[in-house]
C-alpha cells in the first residue's frame, strides 16, 4: 500500500537518523506537507525507548530514554519547522505572486488556495499565522502566502514559534505517552491508511465522473447554441 509504504520510509528515516531527520522533515512541512504528524510522533515514542536498536543522539553523544531525550526532539522539530518557516516567508516575499502564478502546483499552492489564504488573513489578521500553525494540513501553507501578503515578519516569527512549539510538543508528547505501545498503535492505524486511501481513491474517481459529465454538458450547450 502506498501509505503504508509512506509511513515506512518516513519511521525509518527517523529510526536512522533521529534528530536530524526530525529537523529537517520538519524544515520541509514549514513549506510543503510532509507528515509532521508521524514526524513528532514517532519521534516522541523514540524519546521514549520504544525501540530496539535506535535512540536519541545529538552530535555523536546518546541521550538517555526520558524526559531529556522528548526535550530535544520536539526541539528539534520546532526548530526545523521555525527555519522552514522562515525560508518559506522569504520565497513569498521575493517571489510574490508570480511565483505562484508559474510554480503554484509544485508548491501544492493553485490560485484557489492563495485566494483562501488572503480570505483567512482578512478574517484573522495576525492571528491567522498562529491559527494555521496549530491546524492539521493548513499548516503547512501558511509560509509562502505569509510572505505574499507581507506578514510582519517579527510577529510572523513570534506566532510562528508559539504555534509550532505547541504542535511538535503536544504531537511528541501522545507519542512518548504511547511509548512502548506505538508498534500496537501503527498496526492498528493501517487500517486507517485503508480507509483513507479507498476514501481517496473514491473521492478521485467522482471528481473525473464530474468534470467529465461538465464538459459534455458544455459541448452539447456549444453545439446546440
Amino acid at each position: 500500500m502506498l501509505l503504508a509504504s509512506i509511513t515506512s520510509s518516513v519511521t525509518s528515516f527517523i529510526g536512522d537518523h533521529g534528530v536530524y531527520a526530525v529537523f529537517g522533515l520538519m524544515l520541509i512541512d514549514a513549506v510543503l506537507p510532509a507528515a509532521s504528524e508521524l514526524v513528532m510522533l514517532y519521534a516522541g515514542a523514540l524519546a521514549a525507548g520504544a525501540f530496539a536498536g535506535q535512540g536519541v543522539v545529538l552530535f555523536g553523544d546518546r541521550i538517555e530514554p526520558g524526559a531529556g531525550a522528548f526535550v530535544v526532539m520536539a526541539l528539534a522539530g520546532t526548530i526545523g519547522y521555525q527555519v522552514g518557516s522562515i525560508g518559506g516567508w522569504a520565497l513569498g516575499v521575493y517571489g510574490g505572486r508570480p511565483l505562484v502564478e508559474r510554480h503554484g502546483r509544485w508548491l501544492h499552492l493553485p490560485p484557489e488556495r492563495l485566494e483562501r489564504a488572503e480570505r483567512w488573513f482578512e478574517r484573522f489578521g495576525g492571528r491567522a499565522v498562529l491559527i494555521g500553525r496549530v491546524t492539521p494540513v493548513a499548516r503547512s501553507f501558511v509560509s509562502i502566502p505569509a510572505g505574499v501578503l507581507r506578514a510582519h515578519f517579527a510577529s510572523y516569527n513570534v506566532l510562528t514559534l508559539i504555534g509550532s512549539a505547541a504542535w511538535c510538543f503536544a504531537i511528541a508528547g501522545a507519542g512518548y505517552a504511547l511509548g512502548e505501545s506505538y508498534e500496537r498503535f501503527d498496526h492498528a492505524f493501517r487500517y486507517v491508511e485503508i480507509a483513507i486511501l479507498a476514501l481517496a481513491v473514491i473521492g478521485g474517481g467522482t471528481l473525473v465522473l464530474r468534470r467529465r459529465s461538465s464538459r459534455l454538458r458544455q459541448r452539447a450547450e456549444d453545439s446546440a447554441s
